[in-house]
């Protein structure tokens, strides 16, 4: 114990059928701030705080009337948008179940279906002002083939957006290391005014998450 009273480092007993990997990650979920402040605060998950810290530096959720959640479970994002802007109309889509949270409609299906995007359209009632994009794909354990597959969601929900956002607009979406690449970067810059990377200090320093903040949809020609 340290002088405070708290274990500086919680560490986890090895347990039969417990691969490395998954103790070094329980062993970080256990000496994580960021986990024990979403517990405090009521939030389903850490990621929550990502997004609280993109909107202290890039104030998307001014003003947001209508928001799509893209990988909503566990919903920890949508619970930051009713929070911080609670007359909001959100709807989120993810493959994962989640549990309920008041005035969000959750779709639990593919964003790559094919009646995906008209399903969350429908949902608002009106076209977003805000699209965020938490997704990314299940690793398969190639590093080059799980970056692949996470940018094609990324570009999905870039296309989404452009289709769907209404002028002034705003996406944000997870990408990996390096950040867009150079295609989905043009695209972005040829539909929005301003196009920037940005990590959250939520994000762990190991982790090679970067978020792409898009703002300002110049709207459809």
């Amino acid at each position: 114990m340290s002088r405070s009273g708290r274990n500086p480092d919680k560490r986890v007993r090895t347990a039969r059928g417990r691969t490395a990997s998954s103790t070094r990650w329980l062993e970080r979920q256990l000496n994580d701030p960021y986990v024990k402040q979403a517990k405090a605060d009521g939030y389903r998950s850490r990621a929550a705080y990502k997004l609280l810290e993109l909107d202290e530096k890039f104030a998307l959720l001014k003003g947001a009337k209508r928001v799509v959640d893209l990988g909503i479970a566990p919903g920890g994002w949508s619970q930051v948008v009713r929070k911080i802007s609670p007359k909001s109309a959100v709807v989120g889509i993810d493959l994962l179940p989640t549990e309920p949270i008041e005035g969000v409609t959750i779709l639990q299906m593919d964003f790559m279906a094919d009646d995906a995007p008209e399903r969350l359209t429908e949902a608002l009632d009106g076209p977003p002002d805000l699209v965020l994009s938490d997704m990314a794909a299940n690793t398969v354990g190639h590093k080059q083939t799980d970056h692949l597959r996470t940018m094609g969601l990324v570009e999905a929900g870039a296309y989404f957006a452009i289709d769907t956002l209404d002028k002034g607009g705003t996406f944000v979406a997870k990408v990996l290391a390096g950040g867009a690449d150079n295609d989905l970067l043009a695209l972005l810059k040829k539909h929005f005014s301003k196009v920037k990377h940005a990590k959250p200090p939520a994000s762990r320093k190991g982790s090679s998450e970067w978020y792409v903040v898009a703002q300002s949809f110049k709207g459809r020609a």
